[in-house]
């Protein structure tokens, strides 16, 4: 990358302060002690994970154990954190952020915006004031919790069975209502998991209350003075609840660069240093869109890339050289008591094309999947037993040949010393394995 050089005093901006932002701010201080840092988020906290704020919603975390940094760290790092702040408008001539707390000049600005919730198009819902719900946010989780503090709550519906609607209604179970599971596909989780992973979440859900309904949707909300009341699904069949939670997905809020010229697709283009196509503007983390595992350019919301990607935008800012080498499709999840991972090609569409090993013990709920295209692991699922998926991760990443260990992949018994000897080196000496 292209270094500009005497730039001294550097002053950076950074729009987000969830991962992606935090990450950016210690890529930043790797490189440049001195420069000023302005930190910008529309929410009211220091930071929080969130794939936590389920656990919140639970009431088995609480709100100051949600943090992935302590407090001290923007003053640790000399941050000009502005909370409670929206960002309107980038004059990219002037190098000019507008904000509601003033506007501020700048040399690099990191865009790491994240996404916003799908909301779909139901008649009706524009009607109803009370009673519906999005969950991406903690502010969400704190609406969500408050709603059920003020009302006698007995029936939910959350419309969406992917990664944002399980958690979700995981943060429901034991509360003692009746709980129901909307999702179009055929079956849930269906961009991570492949049906007989699913059908072992299901299976769960369902011995904890949980009723799943698949292969429909919602295409009408009935409300009476504004107050949620029924729904009524694609098939006809009507529901009535007091509470419904919209979690179908997100996508990439590119809101801040409309009307710019900065390049967008599905998210902001960025090349392998996280930079736009002007020089000083980078992205990271959900809004970015970029060239993944495979060469395939995508845009994958998921906590790891966001983290990996804000680190790298910083570092390149502040003058340093790294390249994002990509990242393959990756969740680590916790449902219901099952661990759970996934990464790569869980659910090929042409499974003739591919190798596919598998081994399930229902009564236990272990499932491993190993995806093999060209004697390459190109993709894998574990639930309940996720001890090895760590190396299979790694095999994946580094593309290694593995027809001489190709048998042992399921056993029970896999694990180092299964691995070709040149390979158990690297991991020793090189980046070791990353889980």
């Amino acid at each position: 990358m292209k270094k500009e050089k005497g730039l001294k005093n550097r002053k950076y901006v950074i729009v987000g302060n969830s991962i992606a932002g935090v990450s950016c701010i210690e890529g930043i201080r790797e490189i440049d002690s001195d420069g000023e840092i302005y930190v910008f988020s529309d929410e009211e906290y220091f930071n929080y994970s969130r794939p936590l704020i389920s656990y919140y919603l639970e009431g088995r975390l609480k709100e100051n154990q949600l943090n992935f940094k302590e407090i001290d760290f923007y003053k640790k790092n000399r941050i000009n954190l502005f909370l409670k702040t929206k960002c309107e408008k980038i004059d990219l001539d002037r190098k000019i952020l507008y904000t509601t707390s003033g506007n501020f000049e700048f040399n690099y600005i990191f865009l790491g915006t994240g996404g916003k919730p799908i909301l779909p198009k139901i008649e009706g819902i524009e009607n109803t004031e009370k009673g519906t719900f999005t969950f991406t946010k903690l502010n969400d989780a704190k609406k969500l919790k408050k709603y059920f503090e003020e009302k006698e709550i007995k029936k939910v519906v959350i419309l969406g069975g992917g990664l944002i609607g399980l958690k979700c209604a995981e943060g429901f179970l034991g509360k003692g209502i009746s709980l129901t599971v909307i999702e179009l596909s055929d079956k849930i989780l269906p961009n991570t998991f492949d049906s007989l992973a699913s059908e072992i979440i299901e299976n769960k859900l369902k011995e904890n209350n949980c009723e799943i309904i698949k292969e429909n949707t919602i295409e009408k909300i009935i409300s009476k003075n504004g107050i949620l009341k029924e729904i009524v699904l694609k098939d006809g069949k009507k529901i009535s609840l007091d509470v419904l939670v919209i979690a179908i997905g997100v996508f990439p809020n590119t809101d801040l660069i409309e009307g710019t010229k900065v390049e967008k697709n599905k998210g902001i283009i960025v090349d392998e240093y996280m930079r736009t196509n002007f020089p000083f503007v980078f992205a990271g983390g959900d809004v970015a869109e970029t060239y993944e595992f495979e060469g395939i350019k995508t845009v994958i919301p998921i906590w790891p890339r966001a983290s990996k990607q804000g680190k790298i935008a910083g570092i390149n800012m502040a003058g340093g050289d790294k390249k994002y080498e990509g990242m393959f499709i990756m969740n680590s999840v916790d449902f219901i008591g099952i661990s759970t991972i996934s990464f790569g090609i869980t659910n090929p569409k042409n499974e003739k094309d591919y190798e596919i090993l598998k081994k399930v013990d229902y009564e236990k709920r272990i499932y491993r999947k190993i995806v093999i295209k060209e004697n390459r692991i190109v993709g894998a699922i574990f639930l309940g037993d996720i001890e090895r998926a760590g190396i299979i991760c790694g095999l994946i990443r580094n593309k290694v040949d593995i027809h001489l260990i190709k048998k042992f992949l399921i056993d029970d018994k896999f694990g180092l010393l299964i691995l070709p000897e040149s390979y158990r080196k690297h991991i020793v000496k090189g980046e070791g394995i990353e889980v």
